[in-house]
């Protein structure tokens, strides 16, 4: 018996760290908060790290509006399409082991959040993926969207991997915006631009919001909903989400399906539209992907395909599946670990996934060339 009681006490003080060690998911419109000290964390560094974000806030207008048009105004007929909103100030979390270590700003508050979408965009394609609704990312997409979108020798060749990844150079226009027209090459002109014969897809990568449009365009018609609606159902209503976030597409991007009209949503928000959401929400999501796609228990969305967008393209080392990586050409100085990635938007908006030191971090209008310092001081905070 003395045996059993000393088996059963060593058992329960070798389970004891384990089960501390499990992250915490906050209960819809609750967030536990630690302090740094109590997980293993630099105080003075976390604090030194919410003192720098506050003091580096993009320096673009609160205006998004202005801010769009400045920021984009090398784009040939360029304009805006879909809702925009004024923006906060500088706002932010970070989330240790499921807890609230730190935050700062109006961490409630809704926000536009430009290219930060492309990653919930990325996340409605792995649904897909796991509900059996698209075979396999190398599939061509012409086969499930066959309106002509895929049509002609070039952009019958583009399969979901080169969208996701972004290097499908699809050619066209959708909603009347040109793919030559988005973020055009520093050097030449309209003709330039207009007649340049297309790279093979796969080749290189392009950062381009009318593809990315195509891509959201391609998943509703594969889901036959509406994408926010199978966000929602799907993801923000299990990890606890508001009620707040929208998700938005350009004021005429209307498609009928089954007979049904549905909008269309962007991947982004540089003419417009995209997720609209606050920080806490924001965070929620990075705590989703820094626990594999499972939620207290729920597997949300598989472990595949989170593993899958933390690869690197092969026409980009930085970049995965609409998320961002450590490492390649954007790697940040000072910041060893190739295992992180984030995802990013316009004017400063992050969500960052830190797996070797359990964290989420998330940053909103930080001027973007100051991330990488920032997360410097966050890291060493771990130390």
């Amino acid at each position: 018996m003395k045996r059993l009681f000393l088996s059963t006490l060593l058992v329960l003080f070798i389970a004891a760290p384990l089960l501390e060690a499990q992250n915490y998911f906050p209960p819809r419109g609750q967030w536990e908060t630690r302090t740094p000290q109590s997980l293993g964390l630099n105080a003075t560094k976390i604090t030194e790290a919410v003192q720098f974000a506050e003091a580096n806030e993009y320096s673009g207008s609160k205006d998004l509006r202005v801010a769009i048009l400045e920021g984009f105004r090398r784009e040939p007929f360029h304009k805006i399409l879909g809702p925009t909103k004024k923006r906060g100030g500088p706002a932010g979390m970070i989330i240790k082991n499921g807890y609230v270590v730190a935050q700062w700003g109006e961490v409630d508050r809704v926000d536009m959040t430009f290219s930060v979408t492309k990653s919930y965009l990325s996340t409605m394609a792995g649904l897909a993926i796991d509900n059996g609704l698209i075979s396999n990312v190398k599939d061509k997409v012409g086969q499930y969207v066959w309106d002509g979108t895929f049509d002609g020798a070039h952009n019958s060749k583009i399969d979901w991997h080169t969208l996701l990844n972004q290097s499908s150079a699809w050619q066209g226009e959708l909603f009347g915006i040109k793919d030559w027209g988005d973020r055009p090459p520093r050097n030449g002109g309209i003709d330039d631009w207009k007649f340049t014969k297309p790279v093979e897809p796969g080749t290189v990568m392009e950062y381009n919001d009318v593809r990315v449009n195509v891509l959201a365009y391609s998943l509703l018609h594969v889901w036959r909903k509406p994408l926010p609606q199978v966000l929602k159902e799907n993801i923000m209503d299990p990890i606890g989400a508001s009620t707040t976030w929208r998700w938005f597409g350009y004021n005429d991007a209307w498609v009928t399906i089954d007979g049904i009209k549905m909008k269309s949503v962007t991947g982004g928000g540089h003419s417009g539209g995209g997720v609209f959401i606050s920080a806490a929400d924001h965070a929620r999501f990075g705590l989703l992907f820094l626990n594999e796609g499972n939620w207290n228990g729920q597997q949300l969305i598989s472990k595949d395909w989170v593993d899958a967008v933390q690869v690197s393209s092969e026409a980009n080392a930085s970049y995965g599946y609409m998320w961002w990586l450590n490492r390649g050409r954007r790697k940040w100085q000072g910041v060893d670990d190739e295992s992180i990635y984030y995802a990013a938007g316009f004017g400063g908006n992050y969500i960052v996934v830190d797996k070797a030191n359990n964290m989420v971090i998330v940053t909103r209008w930080l001027q973007p060339n100051k991330l990488g310092e920032f997360m410097k001081i966050v890291t060493e905070a771990t130390n």
